[in-house]
């Protein structure tokens, strides 16, 4: 999901989003330690979304943008 679509989403949706995305990286890390994950690239793609999705929600508190 790009920047822009996230910040069309509400404050409900971003926090299912953040949600989502905490799942995945604790997914990701069960599947690292099982010598399961083909992709190691995936874990700093899920780490960079949950930044992403927390930078937009401390802007929204803040009153920018």
């Amino acid at each position: 999901m790009k920047i822009e679509e996230m910040r069309a989403l509400g404050n409900e949706g971003l926090a299912k989003q953040l949600e989502e995305a905490h799942q995945e990286l604790f997914n990701l890390r069960f599947r690292l330690e099982t010598k399961q994950l083909v992709n190691h690239r995936e874990l700093a793609r899920a780490r960079k979304q949950i930044a992403v999705i927390k930078t937009i929600i401390r802007e929204r508190e803040l009153g920018i943008k």
